[in-house]
């Protein structure tokens, strides 16, 4: 019995003084924020009326289902998109505007949009959505830059 009882006790040892151990090492964080400035003017013709038009299929509310896959980058277009749940969904009216300004500017040959508006057509069938964008502005060709 004497022996049940050392064995019993050097087992309750060993249960309490092993299993899983996490180690946290924390790291003083210190914000990154960086501006750029430049003092630099861009020489701007503005010529004729461009236009261009893009569309996109969405299934469930984050599926796309066509769609271009060329897109002006560098330019926020709308706000945050996000699901209830915390997960971030994509944005097809976003990327349908990305890419009708892509196509306005490459078919025109101009470097910028000069005013570009937006005409966006979104047709809510519960499951599927259709949206549809245009953009028009005038063509932006830069010049010289000072």
């Amino acid at each position: 019995m004497k022996k049940f009882w050392q064995m019993a006790a050097v087992m309750t040892l060993i249960a309490t003084t092993s299993g899983c151990v996490s180690y946290n090492m924390s790291q003083p964080v210190a914000s990154l924020s960086g501006d750029v400035k430049t003092d630099l003017k861009a020489d701007v013709k503005v010529g004729e009326v461009i236009s261009g038009e893009s569309s996109t299929n969405v299934l469930f509310g984050w599926l796309n289902i066509g769609g271009d896959n060329q897109f002006a980058d560098g330019v926020s277009y709308g706000g945050a998109s996000g699901g209830g749940i915390g997960l971030p969904l994509p944005d097809p009216v976003s990327s349908a505007k990305a890419a009708a300004a892509y196509k306005a500017v490459k078919s025109s040959g101009s470097d910028l949009i000069v005013a570009p508006r937006y005409e966006v057509t979104v047709n809510d069938y519960f499951i599927f959505k259709q949206v549809n964008v245009k953009v028009t502005g005038n063509k932006g060709s830069i010049q010289s830059i000072r």
